[in-house]
């Protein structure tokens, strides 16, 4: 059984505002009288509940961000590999796109979570 507290609640709150990727030592900075292990083990376990998408850059640093509540069934994103923004696509061109993996490449995709790495609309006007 688990329980819900104060610190939670405050680390959901937070974790909820975020436009952006985050890192558990940002969480920790932002958060007053949060211990850093409660921090790492709270966001492990929405992790492994598939509330917030996990991932590693290119540096090997951690980043985390919120999965917005949808309706939909399958999960795509578009990481921006400069800003670290992932931004949830509902597109009907990609239930296409992944049944042609399946039939053409024998692979059937986790549609769960994909991600597409890349460069942000605003990005990619700075390059």
């Amino acid at each position: 059984m688990t329980y819900n507290t104060k610190q939670k609640d405050d680390i959901l709150m937070r974790i909820k505002s975020k436009d952006k990727a985050f890192t558990v030592k940002e969480l920790y900075d932002e958060l007053d009288n949060i211990g850093l292990t409660t921090i790492y083990r709270f966001v492990d376990k929405l992790v492994g509940e598939g509330r917030i998408n996990k991932y590693i850059d290119k540096s090997n640093t951690t980043y985390y961000q919120y999965i917005e509540e949808c309706d939909c069934s399958h999960h795509y994103y578009l990481k921006c590999d400069d800003c670290g923004i992932m931004i949830h696509v509902d597109c009907d061109e990609i239930e296409p796109f992944t049944a042609h993996i399946t039939k053409h490449h024998g692979f059937i995709p986790n549609t769960n979570r994909i991600i597409i790495n890349g460069l942000c609309k605003e990005c990619s006007k700075k390059n």
